[in-house]
């Protein structure tokens, strides 16, 4: 009684009369009822900003469909093109139309009018109450009197919407009023995005990624294993520090470490150049920080038996006069055994020296404040995986054995599988980046990293051999089973209803694995039960892929996989309206178009109503 006393006296002073419960239910009931906002996926990033920038600019193609949906029988194909390029890049697109051909009023007005109209067609799916919470500040209560005038007889309505672009265009802020009408748009386009992880390495602007991420509207991340290893490194874990650092000197990536984040590595390259003067300043660091790293896995698989990685223990199977080394039991020639920071009694040893440049790049990942702000960020927005509207979000795998079943991992005494796996690895993830974070923690997030049972990793990884054998056999890294299995409906099944999905109307959302559409691959798997996202952003893997990414559209229509090709340049956007080339499938129509009152936002609302419900019972019975 206590409780329904409480819950009656705080609904009575939100809704203190009868007619403001009436109002509030029928505003629910209008919203359940709308079409459900457009979900954009996207994954595997890997610092490829220009790309990244595009795609989310346009939407992954929605953009330029709503205009040619709009304008195709009416304007031609290069005026369609004009008007996307403006709303992707508004600023520099006039100020490139400036230079080559001068803007005139009537320019201005033309494109006015063309970005109402579209403005107009991209809010009708929400409630005038959101869009207003999106309009921009400065220009709110224009845009919002343009976007719903309705003609009438006496054509007052159409001299009123004339006179405000007059007035626009008469002070000379057309220029602002297209920025405020361009980000609107592209606001409004999609309702939510979906990171499915790996926003760093290969590519060199992550950090930029992220500045964009902060500033958007709505979205959510799932971690992938390049997002974790820097989390781990901005943790203070030393192996994931130079793993990281060791992923950017591999693929020339410095300017993120140095100019990014302002962590130097003036302390690695003057040892490296001192021990390993024969070969280049790259070379001699990419060396000097992969002896580093080899030693701090060493540690770890030593301290942490339970991780099973014994195997990768090769520091100590090096035998430096024939020039060999023993991997999975068969014995290689190595392209390389100087050494001459390893002792070969103590072979995973930090030298003194190696042990100063380590506290030197951990001081400055620990101190590098935009680092942190951007880690903290990927720790509020982010987790291991999401139930979102039915479907199933993680970037990896989830484990399994070679029948299919969930594989059982044994840490800290417990057996994970399935849904607690992740579950773990997210709480362990969540407490190394507290101040009561152990050592064991650390550790997890090099093992989440690259982990033969990670769920983040799911492979057997052959850093060592990649560096120092040429025999291309020993790099051959074994993949977890699910990556077989996950091809199967039973596999997908099984895995949705490990989360509470009902697997008849859910999907599982994948990144991780580049699908190499060159061979014949396709994205979609299981008969549309699974979808990998992971097409290939990256330049790194454009060869592999034959594409340049996947991203997914899900709407109140259905599921689109969208297949993108490279992404030339933003000057070739300027110059020439060249936006990516993309082809859109639908591989999944609903039946009957998809609610807002069919969604996770649209269960709450039906329980906020069933409570609203209930007090307007109360209030009707004291009359």
């Amino acid at each position: 009684m206590d409780e329904e006393r409480m819950w009656l006296k705080l609904m009575k002073e939100k809704y203190p009369t009868k007619q403001a419960v009436c109002r509030e239910i029928i505003n629910l009931n209008a919203i359940i009822n709308l079409p459900k906002g457009t979900e954009h996926f996207m994954s595997d990033l890997h610092g490829e900003y220009e790309a990244f920038l595009h795609i989310l600019n346009n939407c992954s193609g929605v953009i330029r469909e709503k205009v040619d949906s709009l304008w195709e029988e009416e304007l031609s194909l290069n005026d369609r093109d004009e008007i996307c390029t403006l709303i992707y890049y508004p600023r520099e697109k006039m100020s490139r139309v400036e230079q080559k051909q001068g803007i005139s009023e009537d320019w201005y007005r033309m494109m006015l009018n063309y970005l109402i109209e579209l403005a107009k067609a991209v809010s009708s799916k929400y409630t005038r109450s959101k869009v207003r919470k999106a309009l921009p500040e400065d220009f709110g209560y224009i845009i919002d009197e343009l976007l719903h005038f309705m003609p009438d007889e006496d054509g007052n309505q159409f001299i009123y919407h004339e006179k405000i672009l007059d007035t626009i265009i008469g002070i000379g802020n057309s220029e602002e009023f297209i920025v405020a009408l361009a980000e609107l748009i592209k606001r409004l386009a999609v309702d939510h995005l979906h990171i499915v992880g790996d926003i760093f390495d290969r590519g060199d602007s992550a950090d930029k990624i992220l500045d964009l991420l902060m500033e958007y509207h709505s979205l959510d991340i799932e971690w992938g294993n390049h997002d974790i290893l820097w989390m781990g490194a901005a943790a203070g874990s030393e192996a994931c520090i130079a793993s990281a650092i060791r992923n950017n000197v591999r693929y020339g990536n410095i300017e993120i470490l140095e100019n990014g984040y302002g962590i130097s590595l003036r302390s690695l390259t003057l040892f490296a150049e001192k021990m390993y003067p024969d070969l280049t300043p790259m070379e001699a660091a990419m060396k000097a920080i992969s002896v580093i790293l080899f030693k701090l896995e060493g540690q770890i698989i030593l301290r942490r038996p339970e991780y099973q990685m014994e195997d990768r223990l090769l520091l100590d199977k090096v035998n430096y006069e024939n020039k060999t080394v023993v991997s999975a039991g068969k014995t290689y020639a190595m392209n390389d055994t100087f050494f001459p920071t390893v002792d070969q009694e103590s072979p995973y040893m930090l030298s003194p020296e190696e042990a100063e440049v380590m506290a030197d790049l951990k001081f400055a990942f620990l101190n590098s404040q935009r680092l942190q702000k951007h880690i903290r960020f990927l720790y509020e927005k982010g987790a291991m995986y999401q139930c979102y509207n039915g479907n199933l979000l993680y970037h990896g795998c989830i484990p399994l054995d070679e029948e299919g079943n969930f594989y059982g991992i044994r840490l800290d005494g417990k057996v994970y599988m399935g849904k607690r796996c992740l579950d773990y690895a997210e709480q362990i993830a969540r407490r190394a980046w507290t101040k009561d974070a152990r050592q064991k923690d650390l550790d997890f997030m090099w093992y989440l990293w690259c982990g033969r049972k990670s769920p983040l990793s799911g492979r057997n990884v052959k850093t060592f051999e990649r560096a120092f054998i040429d025999d291309k056999t020993a790099w051959h890294e074994e993949t977890d089973p699910y990556y077989r299995h996950y091809y199967t409906e039973k596999t997908c099944n099984m895995i949705l209803r490990e989360f509470g999905l009902y697997s008849e109307i859910s999907h599982i959302i994948n990144g991780h694995t580049p699908v190499r559409t060159g061979e014949g691959e396709e994205p979609v798997r299981a008969n549309g039960k699974l979808v990998v996202i992971d097409g290939g952003l990256s330049k790194a893997y454009h060869k592999t892929t034959g594409i340049a990414g996947y991203t997914l559209i899900y709407n109140s229509h259905g599921m689109r996989i969208k297949a993108h090709q490279p992404f030339e340049s933003v000057e070739k956007v300027l110059e020439e309206n060249k936006d990516i080339e993309s082809n859109s499938e639908m591989f999944e129509t609903e039946k009957k178009r998809v609610l807002v009152g069919d969604t996770d936002d649209g269960k709450e609302i039906k329980e906020d109503i069933t409570t609203l419900t209930e007090l307007l019972a109360y209030y009707q019975r004291r009359l």
